[in-house]
């Protein structure tokens, strides 16, 4: 049976709410929470974009049983991978291990802000790799000096640790970073259905390793409104795929590219409404792919509620059908 998590979407959500979000879906019955990590909203239109390390150690005294994840933070630019490390070591210390560290390549619409330049796909992959080893190493214990392609370190260590190893995610989209994942995770991060990437995972070295994925729906019990909120706030998804979607550096640029993107559109690969076997037929999909946990997304901070209502008492037990 896969676990069914909720998403903490930081592009549409103030951070007080956030917090209060990842208090209810605990309450709701929802097996983990991720977040995104984002310095930008995907459109004008969505409003936010909150620091999410702040909202993961609030959420993380807000909640007591709920497991927290990075869904996904870039560990490259931003970043620096030795800061990345001593972040994630003091949530899982707060959480009392609760937490996981997501890790990907990145967006140029996040990424773009410290004006270094947008790397090429190959190159942000190598990027990754080198800051993975510099986490994992770190999180070991110990001093670490380190003089790499991208990143120096300089006698850093880390004071405060778990008690327990803390599990990392990497995401992937295509083979090459299906491979990447399988040898340097212990979890992957596939967004959508993709039994070809899971395979690829999963023959490369991350056979019996979670598999995450994300799905994102429209509740509302005016299946019109649904679709409206869904196209207005998640048109941005139809930009073209991940290589089109990592690349793109602004919001204003994610309006341009969906310009013609019309509600039953959005509509066809977004639930709207409330028909909970349209939601469990979409989440199929991700199990029959291989997944082994879909995080959902309800699209609207103003819907938050009334979804959690219509979660606790409908969906999540059909979901915990399939």
């Amino acid at each position: 049976m896969a676990k069914i998590g909720y998403t903490l979407m930081c592009e549409q959500t103030p951070a007080r709410q956030l917090v209060d979000f990842a208090a209810r879906a605990e309450q709701a019955g929802f097996d983990y929470a991720v977040i995104s990590d984002h310095y930008f909203p995907w459109l004008e239109e969505m409003g936010h974009s909150p620091y999410a390390w702040s909202v993961l150690g609030a959420a993380a005294q807000a909640t007591e049983r709920l497991p927290l994840m990075t869904y996904v933070t870039c560990p490259t630019m931003r970043y620096h991978p030795a800061v990345v490390a001593q972040k994630a070591a003091t949530m899982a210390v707060l959480s009392g291990g609760r937490f996981s560290l997501g890790l990907g390549a990145g967006e140029n619409l996040n990424e773009h802000v410290i004006g270094e330049g947008w790397p090429s796909a190959d190159t942000r992959h190598r990027m990754l790799v080198e800051a993975v080893r510099i986490i994992k190493e770190l999180l070991g214990g110990g001093y670490v000096t380190y003089q790499g392609e991208f990143y120096d370190v300089d006698s850093a260590k880390l004071y405060d640790l778990p008690e327990e190893p803390i599990p990392i995610g990497i995401a992937a989209s295509g083979g090459d970073s299906a491979r990447l994942a399988a040898e340097h995770a212990d979890i992957l991060v596939v967004n959508e259905p993709m039994p070809e990437v899971v395979r690829r995972f999963q023959g490369d070295g991350g056979s019996g390793k979670p598999v995450y994925g994300q799905l994102a729906l429209s509740y509302d019990t005016d299946a019109e409104a649904a679709r409206e909120r869904a196209h207005r706030l998640w048109r941005w998804a139809s930009a073209g795929g991940w290589k089109v979607l990592a690349e793109l550096p602004g919001p204003v640029n994610f309006a341009a590219a969906t310009g013609t993107v019309r509600p039953e559109d959005v509509a066809r690969s977004v639930p709207c409404g409330a028909d909970v076997d349209a939601v469990v037929e979409a989440a199929r999909a991700y199990v029959e792919a291989g997944h082994t946990h879909i995080a959902l997304v309800q699209i609207g901070a103003d819907q938050q509620e009334p979804f959690f209502s219509w979660a606790e008492k409908e969906l999540l037990p059909a979901l915990r059908r399939l």
